[in-house]
């Protein structure tokens, strides 16, 4: 169920190019946050309370607020694939945080599979004709880290007595969004107009992209081992290359093909190292 989330983020891309007004990021992901946000507030009564203010602001911006400039700005600076690319060292980063904040242990086979996925994602998305600028590239690593330690702390801190899943999830995609509505409207602003496709867009975006997506993230962040649902991000630009090949008819070359494997090979390989420690943690706790 987890890998629902990025798998429903991969079509993003599609939806965006197709539906929503050309070359506005920022209101895309200001809309794709505030609005579902503020209805979960308002619908579960949710509000933070003593050191979740501090929590609940620090979870919106990693997970939403500064996640979503960084992804944006980076695709900006980066022509192709390149920020997939870039930003697929995030379970590396998930890796080391998990083992700082957690207590986790580092695994060999999580090490290889950060590898394997990274060449997935390259062979997925990389052009030849592309290339890197080094702000692009620090801003890409500035987008995996904040997305790696939004996952780890929404580990570590749980949910507040009391709060539910969805009130949860509207607590950080409403303070993301609050961070982002003036970032919008400064670089931005507003459009003049809006037809119907581009309403569509949004609200998929911020119901099925947000709402639901976000709802279902945060619930695997939960109940699954951090790495897993690190790596089920590779899953993201999989299915966006996917939906370019059948609905925007691009290009579905070999190297992609194996891409495409090795990427759901490194999810195969965290998903077994997790089964396996599973028993073991569970035989260690008996003794």
């Amino acid at each position: 169920m987890t890998a629902l989330a990025p798998m429903v983020w991969g079509s993003t891309y599609l939806v965006t190019t197709e539906f929503l007004p050309a070359d506005r990021p920022l209101l895309a992901a200001t809309v794709r946050a505030l609005p579902a946000g503020i209805v979960l507030m308002l619908v579960t009564r949710t509000w933070p309370r003593g050191s979740w203010w501090f929590k609940a602001a620090a979870l919106g911006a990693l997970n939403i607020g500064l996640f979503f400039f960084l992804l944006f700005f980076t695709a900006y600076q980066l022509p192709g694939g390149l920020a997939a690319l870039v930003m697929s060292i995030q379970p590396l980063f998930v890796l080391f945080l998990g083992a700082l904040l957690l207590g986790q242990r580092i695994r060999l086979m999580h090490v290889v599979a950060c590898a394997v996925g990274a060449a997935g994602v390259g062979l997925l998305v990389l052009r030849s004709d592309a290339s890197l600028t080094f702000v692009g590239v620090l801003a890409g690593m500035a987008g995996a880290l904040s997305m790696a330690a939004g996952i780890v702390l929404t580990k570590r801190w749980g949910r507040p007595d009391g709060v539910g899943l969805l009130g949860f999830t509207g607590l950080q995609l409403a303070m993301g969004g609050v961070m982002l509505l003036p970032v919008t409207l400064l670089v931005e602003g507003l459009p003049g107009s809006a037809t119907l496709p581009n309403l569509a867009g949004f609200a998929y975006l911020s119901v099925l992209g947000a709402l639901a997506a976000y709802a279902v993230w945060f619930r695997g962040i939960q109940r699954l081992p951090t790495m897993v649902v690190s790596f089920l991000g590779f899953l993201s630009p999989l299915v966006a290359t996917v939906l370019g090949f059948v609905f925007l008819g691009e290009s579905l070359s070999g190297w992609q093909i194996v891409g495409a494997v090795l990427v759901l090979g490194s999810v195969f390989l965290v998903q077994r190292a997790g089964a396996e420690a599973g028993p073991n943690l569970r035989k260690s706790r008996g003794r």
